[in-house]
């Protein structure tokens, strides 16, 4: 099992969908918790290597700040994934977070330069398949996670995979406040995810209305659903019907094409995504600034456990 990362605390700025960019990355960073971003956010390849080099340029220098990761979209419908490796693999990103496919041909390819890999799965069989393939460390994406979800139980999910994973555990699931992530390590994982906790941030690329929207909704306003992308994603409420759709009685599944999503973006600025512990989210503040609300959030609640 790898050293674990150092890291102020245990978290990953979830990548998310045309949310996450170089700014996000690098005061994640910054903060001293990992910054995250899809591949797929980068509209082009060339715009993905000036993405790489504005992350290390402005990192580089900065010997206290937190990793950075890049997640790549292995889906065979993305036909972009190998040429995003390849980049992925010139800039020697620290961190490599494969999703929506398997690892595999990743793995070698990001170990040979020094670099951590990390694998998405949401059920414990997917678990089992990238632990097989010799990644460093697995991200349990459970239920009430935003974006594209799981359906098993935290607490299910951790002590499952637990009986046949030794390595490093990322946990994902409507994590959003310092007491949670100290929660997520009492499960036994080793960092969590936070993707919608960033959303309402000054250094996300969201739209204001969807910045709004996520300050004004609660856990009732997620809505679950496969009608979008094929694949189980929670959704804002209000957003759905805004773009026309029942939230009550939403179509089948879509068709799974990763490809059309990358380059359709317009339909994507009016349905938005959020996780479940989207209630505890009240303002618009700085990435700094919720990284220091969680950081208190966290001693707090370590110290109410201790006494």
């Amino acid at each position: 099992m790898p050293e674990t990362l150092n890291l102020r605390l245990p978290v990953f700025q979830a990548p998310m969908f045309l949310i996450s960019g170089p700014e996000m990355v690098i005061a994640s960073c910054e903060a001293g918790i990992v910054g995250s971003f899809p591949a797929p956010n980068a509209r082009t390849l060339e715009d993905l290597e000036s993405w790489l080099q504005r992350i290390t340029d402005a990192l580089q220098n900065q010997p206290a700040a937190a990793p950075w990761a890049i997640n790549l979209i292995m889906h065979r419908s993305n036909p972009r994934w190998q040429q995003d490796l390849q980049l992925a693999v010139k800039y020697k990103a620290p961190l490599v977070i494969c999703a929506l496919g398997s690892p595999a041909e990743a793995v070698e390819r990001v170990h040979d330069y020094g670099g951590r890999i990390y694998a998405d799965v949401n059920s414990p069989m997917y678990a089992r398949k990238a632990a097989a393939t010799g990644v460093d460390g697995l991200a349990l994406v459970c239920s009430g996670a935003g974006g594209h979800t799981g359906q098993i139980s935290p607490f299910a999910f951790v002590e499952e995979v637990r009986t046949f994973w030794d390595g490093e555990i990322i946990l994902a699931g409507a994590i959003s406040s310092g007491r949670a992530v100290l929660a997520a390590q009492a499960l036994g994982a080793d960092y969590v995810y936070m993707g919608t906790r960033f959303i309402s941030t000054i250094e996300s690329m969201a739209a204001d209305g969807y910045k709004n929207m996520v300050i004004d909704s609660m856990a009732e306003d997620i809505v679950c659903s496969d009608a979008i992308t094929g694949v189980k994603a929670n959704w804002l409420r209000d957003s759905l019907q805004q773009a026309g759709y029942d939230p009550d009685n939403m179509p089948d599944a879509a068709v799974i094409d990763f490809a059309k999503a990358a380059s359709d973006r317009k339909r994507w600025k009016d349905i938005w995504a959020a996780g479940q512990g989207v209630g505890v989210i009240h303002s618009q503040q700085s990435i700094a600034d919720v990284v220091e609300q969680l950081y208190a959030e966290y001693l707090s609640a370590r110290q109410t456990l201790n006494s």
